[in-house]
């Protein structure tokens, strides 16, 4: 009796294994098809997705068009500031009072002694002539030296222009730094200090361009002849 059930089971699994033979051989052609179905993506989640081509029908590849970055728009440069950009300098008095423009004269490239130029020029007057604030600014420094005597230094209301005056005999009475003084204000009196030569009266006078208004010393001159001549 346990025999014949052994192989009772042996003939059910013989048949089973024969069916399912027949069911996968039936279904050969759709399989691959139903597979690639269950385990592929849409076209639209897909971006790696390539439709299936037909049997004889030309392979077309899609360009690739490279998207152009941004360009940034152009930024205008900024010109360079002129000397007088924004500089009282566009309309100075003459510093010394009396002097009219034609008697000026135009010293500022003439040499000096070690080879140098002159970098500014010199107003010719009588000893104790007025000297006159060239335009409206604050005085930044009195100063004494060897070469240029009693001097003053003022900066225009720009911050970066700087008006010498050199071989004053004195200055105003009760000028001092950081005074803001008026456009025609007497601030010195015409003298021979400094490295003038006894006699020689004159007043020294340069304009320069200061990147820094705290290095007043530390300037690039520029010849102050046409600006007063105007």
């Amino acid at each position: 009796m346990a025999n014949r059930g052994r192989r009772l089971m042996r003939v059910l699994l013989a048949m089973s294994l024969v069916a399912n033979a027949v069911f996968v051989w039936m279904l050969r052609d759709e399989l691959p098809e139903r597979l690639a179905a269950v385990i592929s993506f849409p076209a639209a989640e897909n971006p790696n997705y390539v439709p299936p081509v037909e049997d004889g029908a030309p392979l077309v590849v899609a360009e690739t068009v490279a998207t152009p970055e941004p360009t940034p728009d152009p930024v205008a440069a900024t010109p360079s500031p002129s000397p007088n950009a924004e500089s009282s300098s566009a309309n100075l008095l003459i510093p010394v009072e009396g002097v009219r423009s034609e008697d000026l004269q135009d010293t500022y490239t003439a040499s000096r002694s070690g080879g140098r130029e002159h970098d500014a020029i010199d107003i010719i007057a009588p000893r104790g002539t007025p000297v006159v604030a060239v335009t409206d600014g604050t005085i930044v420094k009195l100063f004494r030296s060897v070469p240029g005597g009693i001097t003053i230094y003022q900066l225009d209301p720009d911050d970066r222009t700087i008006y010498y005056y050199a071989h004053l005999e004195r200055y105003a009475d009760g000028l001092a730094e950081n005074h803001f003084a008026r456009r025609g204000e007497v601030i010195g009196y015409v003298g021979d200090t400094g490295n003038s030569g006894a006699g020689n009266y004159h007043l020294h006078f340069s304009v320069s361009i200061v990147s820094d208004p705290k290095r007043w010393w530390d300037g690039r001159n520029i010849n102050p002849y046409p600006l007063l001549r105007k």
